[in-house]
């Protein structure tokens, strides 16, 4: 992927993986410890977390850079004390992630609200659970007012998705239409 320029108060979806076949959590301990290096990372990178959601081996956020400092540096200063702490508590050496972070700027309403749903029906898309408010490693629960949390801006999600219930049920549309997308794709009708 190309470099690409942060700017201040502009909106990126980063993303990256663990290598095949590695997790890059394995336990709630690794979810926990993430979030935490996170968090106190975002305080020397001003940032505002829109959606995120954190799977078994790979990665998603939606945020905004609230400074002059590159989210490029949060990332870095984060994934870096996390690989070495991982890789410290499940006895490994060597590298975790498939390659550098990407990061892809937001640049259309459309993308944004699209992205938000992909974030969050991440875990359902990967059978992972079966209703999101089952897993706990996005920030979907903060949206839908069943949690609170420090990884989430209401003003940002009211702007775009005042309505809880209506995001809600446009997610289970989405995977409504996914699932049977993938069902059609099974099907031969030669």
């Amino acid at each position: 992927m190309k470099n690409i320029s942060f700017v201040k108060n502009a909106l990126y979806h980063l993303y990256n993986r663990s290598l095949s076949p590695l997790s890059l959590f394995i336990d709630r301990s690794d979810y926990a410890w993430f979030l935490q290096k996170f968090k106190y990372y975002m305080r020397q990178v001003p940032s505002t977390v829109i959606a995120y959601a954190l799977m078994p081996n790979h990665f998603h956020f939606l945020i905004r850079q609230d400074s002059d400092i590159p989210l490029s540096k949060l990332f870095n200063m984060v994934l870096s004390v996390y690989v070495r702490h991982f890789n410290y508590i499940h006895d490994r050496k060597g590298v975790l992630l498939e390659g550098r972070t990407k990061y892809k700027p937001v640049l259309k309403d459309e993308y944004f609200v699209f992205l938000c749903m992909y974030i969050h029906s991440n875990p359902i898309e990967a059978g992972i659970v079966d209703k999101l408010e089952d897993w706990e490693y996005s920030n979907y629960l903060e949206w839908v007012g069943k949690r609170e949390g420090e990884l989430f801006s209401r003003e940002i999600i009211d702007e775009y998705f005042p309505n809880k219930g209506l995001y809600k049920e446009q997610l289970k549309e989405l995977s409504r239409i996914k699932k049977q997308k993938k069902f059609l794709e099974k099907i031969d009708f030669r």
